[in-house]
């Protein structure tokens, strides 16, 4: 019998797909890494195997645009289980594009997905005992930026 590689490449698992609805964008200026906005989460849904979430709102998606092609964003929410159980999302991600397409993001108007490479890595806290888990794991995801929703896939990094 061989044991596992300790170092191989993790698998990733499924989470749950999440659809983060936002509202308009909050500019607050220029600074040295770029503008600066705020974009505030309104609701939204969750789905993971065998159970559902809402987005709470009151949540907030703090943007550096630090070129015509690169965005950082940071979005700290909570999501509240069909169990009645509270999650704290940090999910921070990487958004980058073509000028033309990323001008076009960020005046509200859809864009090709394909041609934004949107990546994230989201990180959960709760104190719930049946989902205690999820604060001792690692995620990652994608994204998709839509005027009004943010379409995000989360999976667990075995």
């Amino acid at each position: 019998m061989t044991a596992a590689d300790p170092l191989a490449a993790p698998t990733l698992s499924r989470f749950a797909d999440l659809r983060v609805d936002v509202g308009v964008p909050q500019v607050l200026g220029s600074g040295p890494r770029g503008l600066r906005r705020v974009v505030p989460i309104t609701g939204g849904q969750a789905e993971g195997d065998g159970w559902t979430a809402r987005v709470l709102p009151g949540g907030s998606d703090f943007q550096w645009i630090i070129s015509d092609t690169l965005s950082e964003l940071d979005a700290r929410y909570g999501l509240e289980t069909d169990a009645g159980d509270l999650i704290y999302v940090q999910n921070r991600a990487i958004r980058a594009a073509p000028a033309d397409v990323m001008a076009k993001l960020m005046r509200g108007e859809p864009v090709d997905p394909a041609q934004i490479y949107f990546r994230c890595s989201p990180s959960l806290e709760t104190t719930s005992p049946a989902l205690r888990w999820v604060c001792e794991r690692m995620f990652v995801g994608a994204g998709v930026r839509h005027p009004a929703q943010v379409v995000m896939r989360f999976f667990t990094l075995l």
